[in-house]
């Protein structure tokens, strides 16, 4: 019977031996071109599918590698809960109860609350004239979904925050907020629980013209903002996007579909689930000073995923990425093909950690990427900087460890004393000299001094 069975002892063991060479060739090759193990054992997997002799000798092999390089399957991070804290309730500032309005400011105030003479925030969508205010009266709004149709309007909170809860209400199927077509200042507004039938429900979609959105809350929604290709721009000031995405890849903490043009500053990303931090279309693209963090529990794809290109700056960020991501990169430029007739990507002055053991890749760029310029960054942590663009124009990028930050482990990456001797690179353009720094949590200071040293500027 021994005698029997040695051959296939033989053929196993060999078979073996073949499997693990192979594999480790592979992840040296992997390495080379910005992935991590865990990505090649999923694609690995996928491959074997429908093998069965190949997935019988392979698939303890890789299970085995897995649990001792400490690399799940994305199908086992996919089925940890993603957990969403629950919010703190609305605190209200009597103080701040009537908003003071400039004696020239003509427009019509229509103010939305529990004792005025609209009750609720769907009632004013319904009354309000173009040219007016809306003020909402700081609390809980549950179920009180809207569609607004103004070509002109400003809506905003007194007396604190206002907080709308989906409670699984939508307007049109779509989110808590519909902006169909005009021009929006939104301010002090707090969008939560929007899930729909197609798993994209959003805290606003803005469907049309401009939009200005500062001191919002977009949270545990589908998406958290979304627009359509037909917008024009959108500008977000000291926001968060935190524990947004259905979960299935294709729902994000925001998403700007081809439009003209995204602003974000002092704003603070963080906890998406298997989506993106930012996804952008636009054409045009200028993200400074703002925190864009998977932190512990995140589980992102990208955090900032640019996928048609265009012209983007990135300035000041702090952008990490945890131990546990849905793709091994960072930042994404082109990766669904540029469409834009100028496609340049140009960072400067942020701090970029990648968390992850085993490397990959901080910026990807795809095939018709103009340029890449990059100058004065920190790039922290193992991998690839750049993958896919040959013509990386750098100058005074540094790359350095966890030991540089005041307590990296605690994601507080303001630069400590070893950081102090860095010396700072005066970059060409204009728009790649930062001239504020990132106040956590929602704000910018502007510099009362030009910057002496590479990374992003921020205080906690």
């Amino acid at each position: 019977m021994a005698h029997i069975n040695k051959p296939i002892i033989v053929l196993i063991a060999l078979a073996s031996s073949l499997v693990v060479a192979g594999f480790v060739g592979a992840c040296y090759a992997y390495a080379q071109i910005g992935k991590t193990p865990g990505e090649l054992m999923d694609y690995i997997e996928r491959r074997l599918q429908g093998h069965n002799k190949l997935e019988w000798v392979a698939l303890p092999i890789l299970g085995v590698v897995r649990d001792v390089l400490d690399q799940p399957s994305r199908q086992t991070l996919l089925k940890i809960p993603f957990v969403v804290p629950r919010l703190s309730p609305v605190v209200m500032n009597k103080t701040d109860d009537k908003q003071d309005l400039d004696p020239a400011d003509i427009r019509r105030v229509l103010r939305v609350g529990p004792y005025e003479d609209l009750r609720t925030i769907e009632s004013a969508a319904k009354f309000a004239k173009d040219g007016d205010i809306v003020e909402i009266q700081a609390g809980e709004y549950y179920g009180d979904v809207a569609i607004w149709r103004q070509k002109k309007l400003t809506i905003r909170a007194r007396g604190g925050k206002a907080r709308i809860y989906a409670e699984g209400k939508s307007a049109q199927g779509k989110g808590i907020w519909v902006i169909q077509d005009g021009d929006f200042y939104v301010e002090n507004i707090e969008f939560v629980g929007a899930h729909v039938y197609d798993h994209n429900g959003a805290g606003i979609r803005f469907e049309g013209g401009t939009l200005f959105v500062k001191n919002c809350l977009f949270y545990g929604n589908d998406t958290g903002l979304l627009t359509t290709d037909s917008a024009d721009s959108l500008v977000i000031e000291s926001s968060e996007f935190a524990y947004n995405g259905y979960g299935d890849g294709y729902s994000h903490n925001l998403y700007v579909g081809k439009m003209r043009s995204l602003k974000i500053t002092g704003s603070y990303f963080h906890h998406v689930n298997v989506g993106h931090g930012i996804k952008s279309r636009a054409q045009n693209n200028h993200i400074y000073y703002n925190r864009i963090t998977d932190e512990s529990g995140g589980r992102a794809s990208y955090e900032v995923d640019l996928p048609n290109g265009g012209i983007a700056y990135l300035v000041g960020n702090i952008i990490q990425q945890d131990v546990t991501p849905q793709n091994s990169a960072i930042i994404t430029y082109g990766a669904e093909g540029v469409l834009w007739p100028e496609n340049q990507l140009y960072l400067a002055s942020n701090t970029l950690v990648n968390d992850h053991p085993y490397g990959g890749t901080f910026v990807r760029s795809a095939p018709g990427t103009q340029s890449l310029v990059s100058i004065n960054n920190l790039w922290v942590g193992l991998g690839k900087v750049f993958d896919g663009q040959p013509n990386v124009q750098t100058q005074n990028d540094i790359r350095t460890d966890w030991s540089a930050f005041v307590q990296a482990s605690r994601l507080d990456y303001r630069l400590g004393a070893k950081g102090l001797a860095w010396s700072y690179a005066v970059p060409v353009l204009p728009e790649l000299a930062p001239a504020a720094e990132y106040l956590a949590p929602l704000q910018v200071r502007p510099l009362v001094q030009k910057p002496t040293r590479p990374g992003a500027l921020q205080t906690q």
